[in-house]
């Protein structure tokens, strides 16, 4: 992927580009939410992300994040269409014994955050997102090989243009650097379901 054609959307204060390189080290009381539980809105983390009409393809990072290290610090992959509608995935800091791992989906306003719990020793992971149409695919790998499903989400602004790419926060007070390498966009590797025949319409 040509990172030239990636842009900032609220451009963070210490990042560095390489050729396949980026470097994010975000700032305190950054991050994405709306609403749902906790009853705030927060819609100020950085997002460095690429455009495109392209209704069938996968999207492929691998995340480093060694130092973080406080409760919510997290940096993964993220489809921002607007502060009511995206969704991101992220190993989000604990504690010195877990961390979570998950994703969240925004639709209209409201997000869901669904987790499960890894050791805090973790400090890579690499995403593959994946697009057939107004459906999404999350999925994480240890190895960049081995993908496994997190996720299956509509997104119902997800239709026509879409822009997807990378994204770092620190929620509470703090700040990590979150590194990103072996971007790459490739055919869609969510293939058709060859099970239950869809419903007929009308």
């Amino acid at each position: 992927m040509n990172l030239k054609d990636f842009q900032w959307l609220r451009e963070p204060q210490d990042y560095q580009i390489g050729e396949d390189r980026i470097e994010i080290t975000t700032k305190p009381h950054t991050d994405l939410w709306q609403r749902t539980y906790y009853h705030f809105r927060n819609d100020n983390a950085p997002l460095l992300q690429t455009e495109t009409q392209e209704k069938y393809f996968s999207f492929v990072v691998k995340t480093e994040f060694q130092e973080s290290h406080h409760r919510f610090d997290q940096c993964g992959i993220v489809m921002y269409l607007d502060s009511d509608n995206w969704l991101k995935a992220s190993i989000e800091y604990e504690n010195d014994e877990y961390q979570h791992l998950g994703s969240v989906v925004t639709n209209h306003g409201y997000s869901d955050w669904a987790t499960t719990a890894i050791d805090a020793s973790i400090k890579s992971m690499w995403y593959r997102l994946s697009r057939r149409e107004d459906d999404f695919c999350i999925e994480c790998s240890s190895d960049g090989i081995s993908f496994r499903q997190m996720r299956v989400c509509h997104m119902y602004e997800g239709k026509e243009t879409i822009r997807f790419g990378i994204y770092a926060c620190s929620p509470e007070d703090s700040s990590f650097r979150a590194v990103f390498t072996h971007m790459r966009m490739t055919e869609c590797q969510w293939k058709a379901h060859d099970g239950q025949q869809p419903d007929e319409e009308g």
